[in-house]
């Protein structure tokens, strides 16, 4: 039996270039419903704020990781998620396999953040998508980040100030080059792991007389997150924990889920062959056949994709059943798509299940 946990692995306090501390933002996250959270602010890793924040009989476990890209260079580009290292990497920037292989070597999990971004020429912003894709031994993809997303809706003065107090209008899947990446790498073989975050700041925007802050941390963490399924409950003892969710994300055994229109929890995509039942991140010996199986908390489409191909789609359910023959191999993972202010979103993006 799974447990899950919703989490937010990627947002930023004053320690870089966010507007609220660590307290704050734990205070934030359990109003918004969420179990654990991690700080990733740039170039620094702040040690002392992990631990399990409460309020009332709600807690919160605080992870503290690094977003780590070089500031030297110029245009920006390659920033990594760095969870779990418990050690500042930012000196390993200028070299993004470098900086991989030292998050590995401190145990740590290396994410490649929003890896195609936008320019907006509107608000003079540059794009710092990932560029080096040589590198190897990363954990996985950042395949939805919420405020890159949005930046991409920029596209005019009229969309800027539609989408900032309407985000929902706009925001309909990961980009399609992420999840073409995504496949991509699948296909040639490599494990990679798909989370989604916010990337939230909490900062006030002025343009042409206006002045709020459109996107709070409560806000934020309310719409895109990673869902992590552990193995065993959490105790409330924080070693322990964070051992188990990084653990867990490591694996692959956790899904990204649109939260923001209609709550994801209870999601499951699971393999069931002649040993055993598994689930995402798992490693399948599909030597007599297999049957995949999808569980949706409402009535969605279920789309199930196969080394990048579509191998089956349902309209309208909340389960689908998938049989495969002996010796089909590759990568499989779900999407779920759900309608929302008539127009059919992304809801749900399983990582895969590898069957050999």
């Amino acid at each position: 039996m799974s447990h899950e946990y919703v989490a937010n692995l990627h947002m930023h306090t004053p320690y870089s270039d966010g507007t609220w501390y660590h307290d704050e933002i734990a205070a934030a996250a359990l109003r918004a419903g969420l179990d654990i959270i991690c700080v990733t602010d740039h170039n620094v890793w702040v040690d002392g704020p992990e631990r399990y924040y409460s309020a009332g009989d709600k807690r919160l476990l605080v992870l503290v990781g690094e977003e780590v890209h070089d500031a030297s260079r110029q245009p920006q580009r390659n920033h990594l998620l760095v969870y779990n290292a418990r050690r500042e990497l930012a000196a390993f920037a200028p070299n993004p396999q470098s900086l991989i292989d030292a998050v590995s070597q401190a145990g740590g999990l290396a994410f490649l953040a929003h890896p195609f971004d936008s320019n907006v020429p509107l608000f003079d912003y540059e794009e710092i998508s990932w560029v080096d894709w040589q590198v190897t031994g990363f954990t996985g993809l950042e395949i939805w980040n919420y405020m890159s997303s949005w930046a991409g809706l920029l596209t005019s003065r009229q969309a800027a100030v539609q989408y900032a107090f309407k985000p929902e209008l706009g925001l309909v899947s990961p980009r399609p080059e992420v999840l073409a990446k995504w496949d991509e790498l699948l296909v040639a073989g490599q494990h990679v792991v798909g989370i989604g975050n916010a990337d939230a700041h909490g900062l006030e925007y002025a343009y042409w007389g206006l002045r709020r802050v459109l996107f709070p941390y409560e806000f934020l963490f309310r719409q895109i997150n990673t869902h992590i399924l552990t193995s065993h409950e959490l105790s409330g003892e924080f070693g322990p924990d964070r051992l188990a969710v990084t653990e867990a994300l490591g694996a692959g055994s956790c899904f990204v889920g649109y939260d923001g229109i209609g709550t994801t929890r209870g999601f499951r995509f699971t393999c069931h062959h002649e040993r055993a039942s598994q689930g995402m991140g798992s490693v399948v010996d599909n030597r007599a056949g297999v049957t995949l199986q999808v569980v949706a908390p409402a009535p969605c489409q279920i789309r199930m994709i196969h080394n990048g191909v579509e191998i089956g789609s349902w309209k309208d359910v909340t389960s689908a059943t998938q049989i495969l023959p002996a010796r089909t191999t590759g990568a499989i993972r779900v999407e779920a798509w759900r309608n929302h202010l008539g127009q059919a979103r992304g809801w749900i993006f399983s990582n895969p299940i590898y069957l050999i």
